[in-house]
């Protein structure tokens, strides 16, 4: 338990937050972020570079020190972040964003990770996805990608389960005319799947012309379901999932941003109303005091022997 009369503690509060508002007014500051963005696409680009023996070889010392100048960067901006929320540490852990920036900072100083090229590439890769925090419009859409999976999920059943009836009963039908491209299921699936993007669709309903006329009505139901309602079903999830990742930005952007003070003009008018309504209020108790004063004296209480006359009156 906290010792409320610790001095250590009295001194150390108010130090934590001094750093956290110091570190938050770096951390929230355009110039701040527009340089983490920088070294972001800067290390994109050395990774891109890497891709070429030539450069891999020739500018190897430089390309290391370069990575290892970006690593030291991201950690001090992870440090950054984590000073920020000194003074209220569950927050930091709260946002999924710093979550994401701490795993990727991280997890570059593990041996293991260290010792596999491989992975390492793929960590560095990972800090190109860093772009989503600095970017809105990214952001907004990554939440949005990830708000429609249980959607997609539907659709990839719905679609897989079209996908193998269709390959089936053109199994059945053109497998004798057509075994290069309905010769076994796997086949029929993997034509089916290219006509979903309607890439050889003429190729294929002349062929199946050529064995009967009927082929039409198999190509024509499967592109409509296919190739038009199953895609703009997906479509309508997608817009759906990114209209309420939207609406979840814009409260909590109101949630993050303090209530602002009202302006100064409404303060002033505020305040000249009150003071007008006090003079008014003054004056209406002048104004009963003076009648109360021309009223005629009252007599005593034994000699009218009715009900007293009010202590307060005069």
């Amino acid at each position: 338990m906290t010792d409320h009369h610790d001095p250590t503690a009295k001194v150390w509060r108010p130090s934590r937050r001094r750093l956290a508002a110091r570190a938050r007014a770096l951390t929230q500051a355009r110039w701040f972020a527009l340089t983490v963005l920088c070294l972001i696409l800067a290390n994109a680009a050395l990774l891109g570079a890497e891709t070429y023996s030539g450069v891999a070889e020739g500018w190897y010392k430089w390309l290391r020190l370069a990575e290892h100048l970006c690593l030291a960067a991201f950690t001090v901006e992870i440090l950054l972040r984590a000073c920020a929320h000194a003074d209220r540490p569950r927050d930091f852990f709260r946002d999924p964003w710093n979550l994401f920036d701490l795993a990727v900072v991280v997890s570059a100083f593990l041996p293991v990770v260290r010792e596999n090229g491989t992975v390492l590439r793929l960590l560095r890769l990972a800090r190109v996805l860093r772009t989503a925090r600095f970017l809105p419009q990214l952001r907004t859409f990554m939440i949005a990608v990830g708000r429609s999976l249980p959607g997609t999920f539907s659709f990839l059943i719905v679609g897989a389960l079209l996908l193998y009836v269709y390959a089936m009963v053109g199994w059945v039908f053109f497998a004798d005319h057509d075994p290069g491209h309905f010769g076994s299921l796997g086949r029929a699936v993997l034509t089916l799947f290219l006509l979903m993007t309607l890439d050889g669709l003429g190729d294929a309903v002349h062929a199946g012309l050529e064995i009967s006329r009927w082929s039409i009505l198999y190509y024509a139901s499967y592109v409509l379901l296919a190739s038009f309602l199953l895609v703009n079903v997906l479509i309508g999830v997608v817009i759906s999932s990114l209209d309420e990742a939207r609406e979840l930005e814009r409260v909590q952007d109101e949630t993050r941003t303090p209530a602002e003070p009202p302006p100064a003009t409404t303060l002033d008018e505020a305040e000249r109303e009150l003071r007008e309504r006090i003079t008014t209020a003054r004056q209406a108790l002048d104004d009963l005091e003076a009648s109360l004063q021309r009223l005629p004296a009252r007599q005593p209480r034994e000699a009218q022997g009715t009900v007293p006359s009010p202590s307060g009156y005069t």
